[in-house]
Protein backbone atom coordinates (compact mmCIF):
# COMPACT_ATOMS: atom_id res chain seq x y z
CA UNK A 1 0.00 0.00 0.00
CA UNK A 2 2.22 2.50 0.73
CA UNK A 3 5.26 4.02 -1.54
CA UNK A 4 2.73 6.00 -3.84
CA UNK A 5 3.42 9.35 -3.00
CA UNK A 6 5.74 11.35 -5.67
CA UNK A 7 6.13 14.91 -3.70
CA UNK A 8 9.45 15.87 -2.09
CA UNK A 9 7.14 16.48 1.44
CA UNK A 10 5.57 12.87 0.91
CA UNK A 11 6.25 11.15 4.58
CA UNK A 12 6.54 7.51 4.03
CA UNK A 13 6.23 6.52 7.36
CA UNK A 14 3.15 8.36 8.57
CA UNK A 15 1.35 6.49 4.79
CA UNK A 16 2.62 3.55 5.86
CA UNK A 17 0.99 3.59 9.86
CA UNK A 18 -2.37 4.51 7.69
CA UNK A 19 -1.77 1.70 5.94
CA UNK A 20 -1.46 -0.36 9.14
CA UNK A 21 -4.59 1.12 10.57
CA UNK A 22 -7.10 0.53 7.34
CA UNK A 23 -5.86 -2.93 7.51
CA UNK A 24 -8.47 -3.51 10.08
CA UNK A 25 -11.92 -4.06 8.99
CA UNK A 26 -15.31 -6.29 10.26
CA UNK A 27 -13.55 -9.60 8.66
CA UNK A 28 -10.35 -8.53 10.49
CA UNK A 29 -10.54 -7.29 14.00
CA UNK A 30 -7.63 -8.86 15.04
CA UNK A 31 -4.69 -9.58 13.44
CA UNK A 32 -1.36 -11.27 13.90
CA UNK A 33 1.55 -9.12 13.05
CA UNK A 34 2.29 -11.36 10.04
CA UNK A 35 -1.17 -10.37 8.91
CA UNK A 36 -1.02 -7.30 9.35
CA UNK A 37 2.44 -7.14 7.60
CA UNK A 38 0.95 -8.62 4.81
CA UNK A 39 -1.94 -6.71 4.28
CA UNK A 40 0.10 -3.57 4.25
CA UNK A 41 2.65 -5.10 2.11
CA UNK A 42 5.66 -4.39 4.91
CA UNK A 43 8.23 -6.05 6.33
CA UNK A 44 7.82 -7.66 9.79
CA UNK A 45 9.92 -5.43 11.61
CA UNK A 46 8.05 -2.46 10.04
CA UNK A 47 4.42 -3.48 10.45
CA UNK A 48 5.82 -4.18 14.40
CA UNK A 49 7.25 -1.18 15.16
CA UNK A 50 4.25 0.68 13.41
CA UNK A 51 2.24 -1.24 15.31
CA UNK A 52 3.87 -0.59 18.78
CA UNK A 53 3.97 3.04 18.16
CA UNK A 54 -0.09 3.15 17.29
CA UNK A 55 -0.42 0.85 20.88
CA UNK A 56 1.64 3.77 22.36
CA UNK A 57 -0.87 6.20 20.99
CA UNK A 58 -3.83 4.33 22.13
CA UNK A 59 -5.34 3.32 18.79
CA UNK A 60 -4.08 -0.40 18.79
CA UNK A 61 -4.10 -2.63 21.93
CA UNK A 62 -2.68 -6.21 22.24
CA UNK A 63 -4.52 -9.42 22.63
CA UNK A 64 -2.92 -12.74 23.35
CA UNK A 65 -0.18 -11.76 20.55
CA UNK A 66 -2.40 -10.18 17.95
CA UNK A 67 -3.79 -6.80 17.48
CA UNK A 68 -7.03 -4.80 17.14
CA UNK A 69 -8.18 -1.27 16.92
CA UNK A 70 -9.34 0.59 20.07
CA UNK A 71 -12.18 2.57 20.07
CA UNK A 72 -9.88 5.97 19.57
CA UNK A 73 -9.30 5.75 16.47
CA UNK A 74 -13.52 6.57 15.99
CA UNK A 75 -11.59 10.20 17.20
CA UNK A 76 -9.89 10.39 13.57
CA UNK A 77 -13.22 10.33 11.69
CA UNK A 78 -15.13 12.35 14.51
CA UNK A 79 -13.18 14.74 14.18
CA UNK A 80 -13.59 15.39 10.15
CA UNK A 81 -17.18 15.26 10.85
CA UNK A 82 -17.06 17.65 13.45
CA UNK A 83 -15.16 19.68 11.92
CA UNK A 84 -18.16 20.22 9.20
CA UNK A 85 -20.68 20.43 11.24
CA UNK A 86 -22.57 17.96 9.54
CA UNK A 87 -23.28 15.10 12.65
CA UNK A 88 -24.81 17.86 14.87
CA UNK A 89 -27.31 19.11 12.64
CA UNK A 90 -28.42 16.10 10.92
CA UNK A 91 -28.63 13.79 13.86
CA UNK A 92 -32.36 15.11 15.16
CA UNK A 93 -33.66 15.54 11.40
CA UNK A 94 -32.13 11.92 11.01
CA UNK A 95 -33.54 10.71 14.17
CA UNK A 96 -36.89 12.17 13.26
CA UNK A 97 -36.92 11.08 9.92
CA UNK A 98 -36.41 7.54 10.96
CA UNK A 99 -39.12 7.63 13.33
CA UNK A 100 -41.57 9.05 10.38
CA UNK A 101 -40.76 6.22 8.26
CA UNK A 102 -39.62 3.45 10.67
CA UNK A 103 -36.48 2.71 8.42
CA UNK A 104 -32.75 3.66 8.46
CA UNK A 105 -31.12 6.33 7.21
CA UNK A 106 -27.80 7.56 6.61
CA UNK A 107 -25.59 10.75 5.23
CA UNK A 108 -22.75 9.75 3.14
CA UNK A 109 -19.97 11.46 1.19
CA UNK A 110 -17.97 11.24 -1.50
CA UNK A 111 -14.11 10.11 -1.35
CA UNK A 112 -13.01 8.28 -4.81
CA UNK A 113 -15.30 6.07 -6.90
CA UNK A 114 -16.50 5.53 -2.98
CA UNK A 115 -18.88 6.55 -0.34
CA UNK A 116 -18.32 6.79 3.12
CA UNK A 117 -20.78 6.97 5.66
CA UNK A 118 -20.46 10.43 8.08
CA UNK A 119 -23.86 9.77 9.72
CA UNK A 120 -26.46 7.39 10.65
CA UNK A 121 -29.59 6.40 12.57
CA UNK A 122 -30.81 3.00 12.07
CA UNK A 123 -33.36 0.53 13.01
CA UNK A 124 -32.90 -3.19 14.28
CA UNK A 125 -34.07 -4.67 10.80
CA UNK A 126 -31.90 -7.49 8.74
CA UNK A 127 -30.07 -5.88 6.34
CA UNK A 128 -28.06 -8.20 3.57
CA UNK A 129 -24.60 -5.59 4.36
CA UNK A 130 -23.68 -3.83 7.54
CA UNK A 131 -23.57 -0.38 7.83
CA UNK A 132 -21.59 1.79 10.26
CA UNK A 133 -19.68 5.15 10.35
CA UNK A 134 -16.68 5.07 8.10
CA UNK A 135 -18.25 2.12 5.84
CA UNK A 136 -17.12 1.94 2.35
CA UNK A 137 -19.62 1.27 -0.46
CA UNK A 138 -19.10 1.39 -4.79
CA UNK A 139 -20.61 4.39 -5.30
CA UNK A 140 -21.93 3.91 -8.71
CA UNK A 141 -23.86 0.60 -6.12
CA UNK A 142 -25.55 2.91 -4.18
CA UNK A 143 -28.68 5.87 -3.96
CA UNK A 144 -26.72 8.27 -2.02
CA UNK A 145 -23.21 7.47 -4.36
CA UNK A 146 -25.50 8.43 -7.39
CA UNK A 147 -26.58 11.34 -5.96
CA UNK A 148 -22.94 12.60 -5.09
CA UNK A 149 -22.04 11.27 -8.90
CA UNK A 150 -24.30 12.81 -10.67
CA UNK A 151 -23.36 16.60 -9.13
CA UNK A 152 -20.13 16.43 -10.80
CA UNK A 153 -18.70 17.87 -13.85
CA UNK A 154 -18.50 15.65 -16.77
CA UNK A 155 -14.73 15.38 -16.71
CA UNK A 156 -14.29 15.19 -12.59
CA UNK A 157 -17.17 12.43 -12.82
CA UNK A 158 -15.15 10.60 -15.57
CA UNK A 159 -12.03 10.58 -13.58
CA UNK A 160 -13.58 9.64 -10.45
CA UNK A 161 -15.29 6.98 -12.53
CA UNK A 162 -11.78 5.83 -13.27
CA UNK A 163 -10.34 5.14 -9.89
CA UNK A 164 -10.71 1.67 -8.82
CA UNK A 165 -13.20 1.03 -5.63
CA UNK A 166 -11.30 0.55 -2.04
CA UNK A 167 -14.81 -1.07 -0.64
CA UNK A 168 -13.75 -4.35 -1.16
CA UNK A 169 -17.18 -5.62 -3.49
CA UNK A 170 -17.14 -7.12 -6.60
CA UNK A 171 -17.72 -4.89 -9.60
CA UNK A 172 -21.58 -4.17 -10.68
CA UNK A 173 -21.71 -5.73 -13.89
CA UNK A 174 -25.64 -4.78 -14.55
CA UNK A 175 -25.36 -1.37 -16.26
CA UNK A 176 -22.59 -0.43 -18.59
CA UNK A 177 -20.94 2.89 -18.19
CA UNK A 178 -23.35 4.59 -21.03
CA UNK A 179 -26.32 3.23 -19.36
CA UNK A 180 -25.09 4.89 -15.75
CA UNK A 181 -24.07 8.16 -17.11
CA UNK A 182 -27.68 8.51 -18.60
CA UNK A 183 -29.29 7.30 -15.28
CA UNK A 184 -26.24 9.73 -13.66
CA UNK A 185 -27.99 12.84 -15.97
CA UNK A 186 -31.79 11.98 -15.39
CA UNK A 187 -30.45 12.06 -11.36
CA UNK A 188 -29.08 15.31 -11.80
CA UNK A 189 -32.59 16.30 -13.39
CA UNK A 190 -35.41 15.35 -10.98
CA UNK A 191 -32.96 15.57 -7.90
CA UNK A 192 -33.30 12.17 -6.28
CA UNK A 193 -31.76 8.74 -7.07
CA UNK A 194 -32.80 5.29 -6.62
CA UNK A 195 -30.49 2.01 -5.64
CA UNK A 196 -32.69 -1.18 -6.38
CA UNK A 197 -31.15 -4.36 -4.97
CA UNK A 198 -27.95 -3.32 -7.19
CA UNK A 199 -25.33 -3.38 -3.78
CA UNK A 200 -26.67 -6.52 -2.26
CA UNK A 201 -29.89 -9.01 -2.82
CA UNK A 202 -32.64 -6.93 -0.82
CA UNK A 203 -31.25 -3.68 -0.17
CA UNK A 204 -33.18 -1.04 -2.05
CA UNK A 205 -32.93 2.74 -1.22
CA UNK A 206 -33.41 6.62 -2.45
CA UNK A 207 -31.10 9.46 -1.28
CA UNK A 208 -31.57 12.76 -1.99
CA UNK A 209 -28.56 15.70 -1.96
CA UNK A 210 -27.27 17.82 0.78
CA UNK A 211 -26.37 20.93 -0.05
CA UNK A 212 -23.86 23.64 1.56
CA UNK A 213 -24.25 27.32 1.32
CA UNK A 214 -22.68 28.03 -1.91
CA UNK A 215 -25.60 25.24 -3.00
CA UNK A 216 -22.83 22.53 -4.50
CA UNK A 217 -24.17 19.17 -3.52
CA UNK A 218 -21.17 17.65 -0.74
CA UNK A 219 -23.02 14.84 1.03
CA UNK A 220 -26.07 12.82 0.68
CA UNK A 221 -28.82 11.24 2.50
CA UNK A 222 -31.14 7.88 2.07
CA UNK A 223 -33.52 5.81 3.43
CA UNK A 224 -32.66 2.25 3.42
CA UNK A 225 -35.62 -0.59 3.01
CA UNK A 226 -35.79 -4.45 3.02
CA UNK A 227 -37.00 -5.52 -0.52
CA UNK A 228 -39.02 -7.93 0.53
CA UNK A 229 -41.18 -5.96 2.92
CA UNK A 230 -41.33 -2.33 1.22
CA UNK A 231 -41.81 -1.86 -2.66
CA UNK A 232 -40.28 0.26 -4.86
CA UNK A 233 -43.70 2.75 -5.65
CA UNK A 234 -44.11 2.32 -1.51
CA UNK A 235 -40.39 3.99 -0.92
CA UNK A 236 -40.78 6.68 -3.91
CA UNK A 237 -44.57 7.91 -2.61
CA UNK A 238 -44.13 7.48 0.99
CA UNK A 239 -41.06 7.87 2.07
CA UNK A 240 -38.75 10.07 -0.55
CA UNK A 241 -41.11 12.98 -0.20
CA UNK A 242 -40.41 12.90 3.58
CA UNK A 243 -36.62 12.34 2.65
CA UNK A 244 -36.37 15.49 0.51
CA UNK A 245 -37.93 17.78 3.16
CA UNK A 246 -35.71 16.63 5.71
CA UNK A 247 -32.34 16.70 3.05
CA UNK A 248 -33.53 20.56 2.28
CA UNK A 249 -33.98 21.51 6.32
CA UNK A 250 -29.94 19.54 6.65
CA UNK A 251 -29.05 22.10 3.60
CA UNK A 252 -30.63 25.12 5.13
CA UNK A 253 -29.22 24.72 9.03
CA UNK A 254 -26.05 23.84 7.27
CA UNK A 255 -25.86 27.04 5.34
CA UNK A 256 -26.76 28.94 8.36
CA UNK A 257 -24.39 27.17 10.39
CA UNK A 258 -21.53 27.88 7.91
CA UNK A 259 -22.34 31.38 7.49
CA UNK A 260 -22.09 31.92 11.24
CA UNK A 261 -19.14 34.50 12.26
CA UNK A 262 -16.30 33.28 13.38
CA UNK A 263 -14.54 35.50 16.26
CA UNK A 264 -11.12 34.88 17.25
CA UNK A 265 -10.45 36.04 20.39
CA UNK A 266 -6.90 37.06 21.55
CA UNK A 267 -5.04 36.20 24.46
CA UNK A 268 -4.30 38.88 26.53
CA UNK A 269 -0.79 38.14 27.63
CA UNK A 270 -0.37 39.98 31.54
CA UNK A 271 3.06 40.58 32.66
CA UNK A 272 3.62 41.35 36.17
CA UNK A 273 6.10 43.89 37.05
Amino acid sequence: MAGRGAGPDFVESLARGLDVLACFDADHRTMSLSEVATAAGLARPTARRLLLTLEELGFVRTTGGSFQLTPKVLTLGMAYVGSLGLWDIAKPHLESLVARTGESSSMAQLDGSDIVYVARVSVPKLIALRVDIGTRFPAAQTSQGKVLLAALAPDELADVLAQPSRAGLPPYIGRSADQLRDELTEIRARGWALADEELAPGVRSVAAPVRDGNGTVRAAMNVTVHAAETTVDTLLHDHLPLLLRTAGDVSAEWALWQSRPHVEIEQRHETTA
